[in-house]
């Protein structure tokens, strides 16, 4: 038998065959299992942001692994021109627990959003087409969702961009207001901002974009790619802030980790996406879908919502008591397992002593540390985690 490779050896084979498009850490993972990850050489790391968020119930769940399994054995993909039932069970798991919309599927969060997109504009009736998103935004890495994602950094060196984005500042609804004209089709937001920093709406600011929208004849999309399937502590986070949204846009932990996305869509509204119109070869394969279905089944019947409110509630209480004792800490954000601790300092060297310590964290912004963590983490990680993040955090304000 092949002997495995060593993490350098894996690294070296990365250097030779894949575009480094990627900064990676030098380390090459080989296992995971809930919130840990081993690397080659059998280190042990306690994750706390596994799958870029898309590990919301831990590394290979056993419901989500038991499915997958079973369906591989059974079919893996079909064209979109047949039915499945397993892609139909998800769609109605997904509606049932959100507004009741229909769903398109796609394989990443980007694509949802392009679906998105596409959605507004073939339902407005023209001259509509603009698209209102927010400074701070994070849509996504294809063309169009890159554009609406209202950070310059983003956009270097790949103008033009898709016309049709207009950019208000996150927070202000005067500002908004005074972007909408006879061209405005949408306003696009996700309900905490996730790469921008782990920002929490205004009180009301919600509500009142809705209120907006309603009044101009607007649709309001929500992306939900990292708010949704329970990372909140809610199915999804409109529902922190009981503002429902014509548009929703999911995927990292909506297939239990596996590649996939979807857009679900009010039925008036979906019937514009007529056949043609869009497509995605892979979304809502069999094997996806039976692993976003076991993801469903496994937060309910585990109670893994109330369990996402505990252990926001304890990662609180451990980040307030941080900051009140260290003044590198700015501020502290949470809504369930959404966490973001902003210092006073940039934050990759936070990451990078964390790591060494055998911790796995992530730092967005440039100096807030974000976390998001699974569902399934225990008391005892938490605070094992918060430790070492602790001591990082203090060692650097000496």
């Amino acid at each position: 038998m092949t002997r495995p490779l060593s993490s350098q050896e894996t690294i070296q084979l990365f250097q030779d065959y894949v575009i480094p498009n990627y900064n990676r850490f030098p380390v090459a993972l080989v296992r995971g299992e809930d919130s840990y990850v081993w690397d080659s050489e059998g280190n042990r790391y306690l994750d706390f942001f596994p799958g870029w968020g898309c590990g919301l119930l831990g590394h290979c769940p056993a419901p989500v692994v038991e499915a997958v399994r079973r369906q591989l054995g059974e079919l893996i993909h079909v064209p979109n021109t047949w039915y499945t039932e397993v892609q139909g069970q998800w769609a109605k798991a997904l509606s049932q627990r959100s507004f009741g919309g229909q769903a398109f599927f796609c394989n990443s969060g980007t694509e949802a959003n392009e679906a998105a997109i596409k959605l507004v504009r073939l339902h407005a009736q023209r001259p509509r087409y603009k698209i209102i998103t927010f400074e701070g935004s994070f849509h996504g890495r294809t063309l169009g969702s890159l554009t609406a994602t209202a950070q310059p950094k983003y956009h270097e060196g790949l103008g033009p961009l898709v016309a049709g984005f207009v950019y208000a500042p996150y927070g202000d609804l005067d500002a908004v207001e005074k972007l909408i004209d006879a061209e405005t089709a949408a306003i696009m937001i996700e309900p905490i901002q996730g790469e921008g920093g782990v920002r929490l709406p205004p009180a009301g600011f919600l509500a009142g974009l809705r209120q907006l929208a309603d009044q101009h004849g607007l649709l309001l999309v929500f992306d939900e790619v990292q708010t949704g399937c329970g990372r909140t502590g809610h199915w999804f986070g409109y529902q922190v802030f009981d503002v429902t949204p014509d548009i929703m846009t999911l995927a990292k932990a909506v297939s239990g980790s596996l590649a996939g996305g979807a857009m679900l869509a009010r039925r008036d509204i979906a019937a514009s996406l007529r056949p043609g119109m869009h497509a995605a070869t892979f979304g809502g394969n069999p094997v996806a879908a039976a692993a976003g279905l076991a993801a469903i089944r496994m937060i309910e019947e585990q109670n893994l919502l109330e369990r996402a409110r505990q252990l926001g509630d304890l990662f609180r209480e451990r980040f307030v008591a941080l900051k009140q004792e260290c003044e590198l800490v700015r501020d502290v954000r949470v809504a369930g397992l959404m966490i973001g601790i902003e210092l006073a300092i940039e934050g990759a060297a936070t990451v990078r002593a964390c790591m060494e310590r055998g911790l796995l964290v992530n730092c967005t912004h440039g100096n807030v540390i974000r976390l998001l963590p699974a569902m399934t983490l225990s008391d005892e990680q938490l605070h094992q985690g918060c430790d070492i993040l602790a001591e990082v955090i203090k060692s650097q304000a000496v």
